[in-house]
């Protein structure tokens, strides 16, 4: 009897005991010991485990080295129960199992952490667009992403889509107030451009149908940098310029009445100071000249006239027309009282309705005066 080493587990037990103790591994007679290393190995395989030399009971079919005889099956052998030759560990691949399963999960997380980020990414870039091009882009690629971020980009396309139902609504009505409406609910629209371009152009065909200084005005003070902003301004200075002044109606004022003074003090040269050399028209005369206009005075001074008096009405109606550069003509009419003392006492009290014309130099150009009222008074 020798003692070996279990081939299973490596306890030492007898080469003759029927199983090993330890491990349940059946011993006599199913054991042999290798001649080139001495390990103890089982009989059916072909190599030693240690060394690998070959098992010669393998070869030659018989067991030349079996170093004990197979035991007397005994009755307590056969209550043994049979355990199986080799026990590998499972522990190698249930380890491996694991990693997997953590390589897994790592490359799950970094997929679900990349997917996330850009999908933050382009709600992001969603929520800054107007393009509902880009916003259902976005619904249509990210059917898992949070609840409320679709519903945000919902919102914002449902925004979008109204605004340009508003735009073509104001742009077709042709209105200011409708595309002024549109702006104010929509501040950041892309048509902001459009809508202030139409805007002005709707705003200059009134005011060109106006065409008045106040609506020239006007136009200047909604659009300073309109795109008719200079013409509007050029068109406002020239028919505010044609426009009788507070200025011209003291120059037309003072002018007249110097004129008829000088027929009421019989002055001469006062009265001639205040007409042109030439009159287109004066009292029915064309091309009249300041000697016809001294004639006129010593015509209605007629003999038995002690003396006679004009005085203005100060009810001048005035227009004025361009006629050359920053040259303007004045024509005027009022009307005046004419007061008559005759040598005998009597007076005469008459009312004309005169027409004129005042030149650009400030002179009467032309004149008529038609007597309304000839009233002879006795005191």
């Amino acid at each position: 009897m020798a003692i070996i080493k279990c081939p299973e587990c490596g306890h030492q037990i007898s080469d003759k005991a029927p199983t090993c103790p330890n491990c349940g591994v059946e011993i006599a007679g199913k054991v042999r010991k290798c001649a080139n290393c001495g390990n103890v190995y089982f009989n059916d395989e072909e190599l030693c485990p240690i060394c690998h030399a070959p098992n010669p009971s393998r070869i030659s079919g018989q067991d030349q080295m079996q170093t004990v005889p197979p035991p007397i099956p005994t009755t307590t052998q056969y209550q043994i129960t049979k355990q199986p030759k080799t026990k590998k560990s499972r522990a190698p691949y249930i380890i491996s199992f694991v990693i997997a399963l953590i390589i897994c999960a790592v490359c799950f997380y970094f997929y679900q952490k990349a997917n996330s980020d850009k999908e933050q990414q382009e709600y992001s870039f969603a929520l800054r667009s107007n393009d509902p091009l880009v916003l259902q882009t976005y619904l249509d690629n990210f059917l898992t992403a949070p609840q409320e971020h679709r519903d945000s980009i919902q919102s914002h396309l449902q925004a979008i889509k109204q605004a340009d139902i508003d735009w073509t609504n104001a742009i077709v009505s042709n209105s200011i107030a409708a595309l002024e409406d549109y702006l104010r609910t929509h501040p950041n629209t892309n048509h902001r451009i459009e809508a202030l371009h139409k805007i002005d152009s709707l705003d200059w065909v009134q005011t060109s149908n106006i065409n008045t200084p106040e609506g020239y005005q006007d136009y200047l003070a909604k659009h300073a940098d309109g795109e008719h902003a200079t013409e509007a301004q050029q068109l406002f200075d020239k028919m505010n310029a044609s426009k009788v002044n507070d200025e011209d109606k003291q120059m037309i004022a003072a002018l007249f009445k110097h004129y008829f003074q000088s027929i009421n003090s019989r002055d001469e040269n006062g009265l001639i100071s205040t007409v042109a050399n030439i009159l287109t028209s004066f009292l029915g005369k064309e091309n009249a000249t300041k000697n016809d206009v001294i004639g006129f005075l010593h015509k209605i001074y007629k003999e038995g006239i002690a003396n006679m008096n004009f005085r203005l009405n100060n009810d001048f109606k005035i227009d004025k027309k361009e006629v050359g550069v920053d040259e303007y003509e004045f024509s005027v009419s009022f009307s005046a009282d004419q007061t008559v003392n005759k040598e005998d006492g009597k007076k005469e009290l008459n009312t004309y309705k005169i027409k004129a014309t005042v030149s650009p130099e400030g002179k009467i150009s032309g004149m008529n005066m038609n007597k309304i009222v000839a009233e002879p008074k006795k005191e």
